[in-house]
Order: structure tokens, then C-alpha cells, then sequence
């Protein structure tokens, strides 16, 4: 059989690893697709700088639409990335009768609903492995893999660049923003790195993981997000001494009121294999009824780990080529007839344990008097650590860290509590408070 023709649109890092990993294992991605797999031609604004990665066999053109209008391109690759320019090529591919890989996250987790309806009217496949935790084949577990479990939840970190700043911050106590810093010089954060550690990246992925795990549509609007950014050297510190380490972690859940969609630092136990994940590496873990718990480890960025999730996604594109469309693989792993209606929970909904750390005046009475109040509000406090008076909080008195970690606790509950304790005089300074997650 002739090769299956591809087009790229957008030749940077993971564009540039797709072509140079084609090329070098096109032999063996040739036995396994059963026809050859070939990036006919490129289209990118700096045609000369394409050019030069491609070499002169493979055209490159300056507008994405010509590819799109090419008859002869089977597949086509958006690796534009955000939600503009690219949903537009993406829709009109489809339209076109194109089969689309993506690494898009951002697009599928925020307008998923609309491009997998309209490729399953046209009968196209839209393939997306590369979206999620880079080169980890998370998606096709998910969605095959692990098809005969009801998954009960998933916890990941997905953010290489958020994981990379925790784990320097616990390694030299350092605070977050001169970690920030750092991490951008060394080239693992970016100049502007809002994505990235406010959550905005780990919650498009985590959204797309709960559509796949529980049959709903991707609703990323739904998602809480919250990000690294108030971390401080103190709470790592802390949290280490009681046996925990702190992963921004994405989060879903199924429970009997609804699913839990959320991303949040989270206070992991130590022993847990995903707290002992370091620097910019990537870890999911899925909690299944048959199965159990499985872990799902590797890069989550970069050229050639995230082309060969790209690549899987062209050699599976290519098997199922001429396949009727109802014998494919769904997009999200439910037929599209079948999708559930459970609710996104609030995250005022969400049962979980806290870590809190409060900045007390150091006298007589006031664990009591906080303790007290927890008590009132109904939350069970599972530990208390109560440390060295150490700073003059005015007025010749001292002041010291209360560290609680509570049981299980409803999230609007806590956040009641947390408002009254705020307003004790003893308390001198804002509340911290960081989920905590067995992951048991």
C-alpha cells in the first residue's frame, strides 16, 4: 500500500521531534502500521527554518489551509497549540473529511465537546495521546487499557514545570519565587508561566482524563483550580517533618453525589510511590475496582517524548484508516449515545482532609480556644503540632506555628470554620490551608 500522507501544521520542539522520529523509525513504525507513514508537507510562518528541518523533499508552506486543501493528506497535525487559529484548522480539517492528532490540551479540554461531535458526523478520528503527560500513554489506558474497570479515581502530576519547583523548594528550602526564577532560567518554566503554575495546564489535562474515565462530556469550566503560587518553604518544610510531601496534584474522583473535578497543592504521604516523583517528571496514578491501583510514570514534555505520543496516535490513525467508524475506539472511550450525565461537584462539595498551619499568639488558651471551634463546626482533628515560640508579635509577646492535620471534612464546612478562626485576635496572620490526600 502507497504511505499514508501527513500534514504538519506548526514545526517547533514536538513538530521538529515528530519529523526527526518518523524519519529515523520509519522502518519500524512501517511493520507495525502496515503501510508507511510520511510528513508530505509542512506548514509553518518561518518557512526557512522548516525547510531546513524537513530538507527539500517535503513541502512547506506559510498557510495551514493549503494543506487542509490538499486532496492527496490523509491526516493532518495541529501542533499550533491554544484556542484561536487552531480550533479553526482543527473544524475545518474535520470538515474536509482530514482524520487531526493533537497535542492541543487547551483546545479539547475547553471545546472537546464540539470537535469530537462534529468528527464522529464526518466520520473522522481525532486523536489526542499527546495532549496529556507528554510521552506516558495515559489516554490509551484509559480508554483501552483499562476498559473493563469502573475507574474510581485518578490523581496525576502533570505539570513538569510545577513539579520541578516543589521538588527544588523541598531540596534546598528555598521559596517559591526565586525557585520560579531559577526554573525559568534553566528553560523549564516559561517567561510567562501563568499556565502553568496557577493550574491551567494541569486542569485541561485532568479534565480531559474524568470525560475518558467517566463517560462525561469535558467540562473544564467546571474544574477547580488552584495553583503553587502561595506555597511557601515553611509548609514543605513541615509537611516533610509529619511524613507528607506537597504535589500539585489533578484530581477526579467519582462519588455517590458526583464527580470531583480539581487541581490544588496537596499533602501526599511520603511512602506513596507519586510523592517520590522529582524534577519535571510526570506520574498518574488510576484507582480501578478490578484492576486496583496502577501507576503511570515518565516525561511529561519535550520534543521526542511528546512525538512519540504523537506518532502512536499516526500508527493508530493508519490501522483504523478504512475501519467503519462505529468499530473505532470512541474519542472518549464511552459511545457518544452513551455518555453520562453526572454532575461536576462544586468544589464547596468536595469531602476531603486539610492541612492547616495558623500563626497564634503564643499564650494560654488558644489551642483550646481553636480546637474548640473545629470542634463547634463539626471537624475532627486527626493531629496537632505545636512549635517553638520564636517571633515577637508586638507588645513584648511571642508568637508560634499550630500545625493541625484534620480527618475527612466537607470543603464548605472548612471554609466556614476557617472565616471564625480568622477572626480570633490570637490568630496573627492569614490561615494556611492545604488539602491532604491519602491516595489509598
Amino acid at each position: 500500500m502507497k504511505p499514508i500522507q501527513v500534514g504538519l501544521l506548526g514545526i517547533g520542539t514536538v513538530g521538529s521531534g515528530t519529523f526527526n522520529v518518523l524519519q529515523r523509525n520509519q522502518e519500524e513504525i512501517r511493520r507495525r502500521a502496515g503501510r508507511g507513514i510520511e510528513i508530505t508537507m509542512v506548514a509553518d510562518l518561518d518557512t526557512a527554518r522548516a525547510q531546513a528541518i524537513v530538507g527539500p523533499d517535503v513541502k512547506v508552506v506559510n498557510d495551514a489551509r493549503a494543506i487542509i486543501a490538499n486532496p492527496d493528506i490523509d491526516i493532518v497535525i495541529e501542533l499550533i497549540g491554544g484556542y484561536g487559529i487552531a480550533k479553526a484548522l482543527v473544524m475545518e480539517a474535520i470538515a474536509a473529511g482530514k482524520h487531526v492528532v493533537t497535542a492541543n490540551k487547551a483546545l479539547l479540554a475547553v471545546h472537546g465537546t464540539e470537535i469530537f461531535a462534529a468528527a464522529s458526523a464526518k466520520g473522522v478520528m481525532v486523536a489526542f495521546e499527546a495532549a496529556v503527560a507528554g510521552g506516558i500513554p495515559i489516554i490509551k489506558a484509559l480508554r483501552e487499557g483499562l476498559t473493563a474497570n469502573s475507574i474510581q479515581w485518578i490523581a496525576g502530576i502533570i505539570n513538569g514545570t510545577t513539579n520541578f519547583i516543589l521538588s527544588e523548594m523541598r531540596d534546598k528550602g528555598l521559596d517559591f519565587a526565586v525557585v520560579l526564577k531559577e526554573a525559568q532560567r534553566l528553560g523549564y518554566a516559561e517567561a510567562d508561566p501563568t499556565f502553568d503554575i496557577e493550574g491551567v495546564d494541569a486542569a485541561h489535562k485532568v479534565t480531559l482524563m474524568s470525560a475518558i474515565a467517566f463517560g462525561i462530556p469535558v467540562q473544564f469550566d467546571k474544574a477547580y483550580v488552584e495553583g503553587i503560587t502561595q506555597l511557601g518553604a515553611t509548609d514543605i518544610k513541615y509537611a516533610e517533618q509529619l511524613g507528607y510531601r506537597i504535589k500539585l496534584l489533578g484530581i477526579t474522583k467519582r462519588t455517590a453525589q458526583g464527580i470531583e473535578l480539581r487541581v490544588h497543592p496537596s499533602l501526599v504521604p511520603s511512602k506513596r510511590l507519586i510523592a517520590n516523583v522529582e524534577g519535571a517528571m510526570n506520574a498518574v496514578v488510576v484507582q480501578g475496582d478490578a484492576v486496583g491501583t496502577t501507576l503511570y510514570y515518565g516525561k511529561g514534555a519535550g520534543s521526542e517524548p511528546t512525538a512519540s505520543a504523537v506518532i502512536a496516535d499516526l500508527v493508530d490513525i493508519t490501522r483504523l484508516h478504512t475501519a467503519d467508524p462505529h468499530h473505532r475506539v470512541p474519542h472518549l472511550a464511552f459511545q457518544p449515545d452513551a455518555m453520562s450525565d453526572l454532575r461536576v461537584l462544586p468544589m464547596s462539595e468536595v469531602v476531603t482532609s486539610y492541612y492547616l498551619r495558623l500563626r497564634v499568639a503564643d499564650e494560654a488558651g488558644v489551642l483550646a480556644e481553636v480546637t474548640g471551634l473545629l470542634a463547634k463546626s463539626g471537624i475532627s482533628i486527626d493531629a496537632v503540632l505545636q512549635r517553638e515560640a520564636d517571633e515577637v508579635s508586638g507588645e513584648g509577646g511571642t508568637s508560634t506555628d499550630l500545625i493541625i492535620l484534620t480527618h475527612n471534612t466537607r470543603e464548605g464546612t472548612m471554609n466556614d470554620a476557617l472565616a471564625q478562626l480568622q477572626k480570633l485576635p490570637t490568630v496573627l496572620a492569614p490561615i494556611v490551608r492545604i488539602r491532604k490526600e491519602e491516595l489509598n
